[in-house]
C-alpha cells in the first residue's frame, strides 16, 4: 500500500464550517456573496453558509435568499433569526474523515461521467438526494460511476472542498444494483485519489443511517464529529 505525502498539517481547517470554508476557497467563482454570508447559486447547490453565529440577519440575507425560498446551512448558522425567517434545526451529520488509503476491492470498470451522462445521474441521484443535487452540481467536482448494461449503476462525486479538503458527495447505488459492493469500490477509489492528491477526504452521513456508518468505518473513515445541519425558509 502507498503512502499519502504532502498533507497539510491542519488538513480539517475548515471543516467545522464547511459550506462556508468552501465557497471562500474551493467554489468562490461561483460563490455568491455578501459580506460575511455567502450561498452557491440555486442551480448549483441549496447551501448557504455564514462567517460566524453572530452574523447579523439583514441586507446580505435579503440580497441572496428570495422570498419563497428555503437554503440549508452545515456547522454554523445564525444565532439569531428576525421576523419573515423560519430556521429549522435537523438532527446533526457524523462528519467522517479519512488519512489512510482504502483496500479497493475488484470490481467493474470505474468510469469518470461528463456532462454526456448528465441525465442518468439526475434520474439515479433524485431517488436519494432530491433535495441538494441540481441541475449544475456535477460542475462542482469530479464524478464517476459504474454502468451495467448502460445503465447507471451506481456512482461518487465530488461536492464540498478547500485547498486542503475534498467532500466525497453523492455516494449512492440504484435499488436494482445494490449489495454488489459498488459503493466500496467507488469510495475507495476516490477516496486514495484523494489522498495521492495531497488532500483529505471527509463525507458527511445521516447519523440514523447506520447501514452506511457501518460501511464507511469499515473502509477505514473515522467519526470527526456531530456537525450541525439546519434549513433556512424566507417567508
Amino acid at each position: 500500500m502507498w503512502e499519502v505525502e504532502n498533507m497539510p498539517v491542519d488538513a480539517t481547517m475548515g471543516l467545522d464550517n464547511p459550506f462556508w470554508a468552501s465557497l471562500c476557497s474551493r467554489h468562490r467563482d461561483i460563490a455568491l456573496r455578501a459580506g460575511d454570508v455567502a450561498r452557491y447559486p440555486a442551480a448549483f447547490a441549496p447551501f448557504l453558509g455564514v462567517a460566524d453565529a453572530g452574523v447579523a440577519m439583514g441586507d446580505a440575507f435579503d440580497a441572496l435568499v428570495a422570498p419563497g425560498e428555503s437554503v440549508y446551512l452545515l456547522g454554523v448558522a445564525p444565532a439569531a433569526v428576525p421576523d419573515g425567517w423560519r430556521l429549522q434545526a435537523f438532527d446533526p451529520l457524523a462528519q467522517m474523515v479519512c488519512d489512510a488509503p482504502l483496500e479497493m476491492a475488484d470490481g467493474p470498470e470505474v468510469v469518470a461521467l461528463s456532462e454526456a451522462d448528465r441525465d442518468d445521474v439526475l434520474a439515479l441521484t433524485a431517488l436519494v438526494y432530491p433535495h441538494y443535487f441540481r441541475e449544475r452540481t456535477m460542475e462542482l467536482g469530479r464524478y464517476f460511476g459504474i454502468r451495467h448494461d448502460g445503465r447507471l449503476a451506481a456512482m461518487i462525486g465530488e461536492r464540498l472542498g478547500t485547498d486542503a479538503a475534498q467532500e466525497m458527495s453523492a455516494i449512492c447505488t440504484h435499488p436494482d444494483f445494490t449489495g454488489r459492493g459498488h459503493a466500496q469500490r467507488l469510495t475507495a477509489m476516490l477516496t486514495n485519489d484523494t489522498l495521492r492528491r495531497g488532500r483529505l477526504p471527509f463525507l458527511h452521513v445521516s447519523r440514523g443511517n447506520e447501514r452506511a456508518l457501518r460501511l464507511y468505518e469499515r473502509l477505514g473513515y473515522r467519526h470527526r464529529r456531530a456537525i450541525g445541519f439546519w434549513s433556512l425558509a424566507r417567508d
